[in-house]
């Protein structure tokens, strides 16, 4: 044969170290508990080897494969999997405590539309100069954004002050 124990991936053929396996045959049919080495034997005469499926099971489950066709579709899966997965970025949204009605909503608007992409939003209210006696100006408008964006998200970080600035965090629900 000449192959090495394959570092990942199923174990095959002679490399199976179990005595006994269940086998599935290659038409999906349990032929049973049976002894390594015969089922070994039966792969080889239909042309195929012998592929540890479940190596966890007792006693372990072995199938009829092409062991080549059964890694690349493996690899294709993963790969697929990869692609499809969605990574949960962070977006932020800067406001001042005394903003506009108007501008308030555009920001609202960006909020909703970054939650409803998956993402999570840190709101940054940043204060200047005197705003900072005014805190509670501040508190007031963070909860009316966590209360305004309530029903498709919720707050992950409650409104804290760092130095200057007032932050939350939101994620999707």
């Amino acid at each position: 044969m000449g192959q090495q124990m394959p570092k990942h991936g199923p174990r095959f053929n002679e490399f199976i170290q179990s005595p006994k396996v269940r086998v599935i045959d290659e038409n999906g049919e349990n032929l049973g508990v049976m002894l390594t080495e015969e089922a070994m034997e039966q792969a080889a005469a239909v042309g195929l080897d012998l592929v540890e499926v479940s190596p966890n099971a007792d006693p372990p489950v072995a199938k009829y494969l092409d062991v080549g066709k059964f890694k690349y579709e493996a690899q294709k899966k993963a790969n697929l999997q990869r692609k499809t997965q969605k990574t949960q970025e962070i977006k932020e949204i800067k406001m001042r405590p005394n903003i506009d009605d108007h501008d308030y909503d555009t920001k609202m608007k960006k909020v909703v539309s970054f939650i409803e992409d998956g993402d999570k939003v840190k709101v940054t209210l940043r204060f200047r100069g005197r705003e900072m006696s005014h805190q509670e100006l501040g508190m007031a408008l963070l909860q009316r954004v966590a209360e305004q964006t309530n029903p498709i998200a919720k707050v992950e970080a409650y409104p804290r002050l760092e130095g200057r600035q007032m932050l939350m965090v939101l994620s999707p629900k």
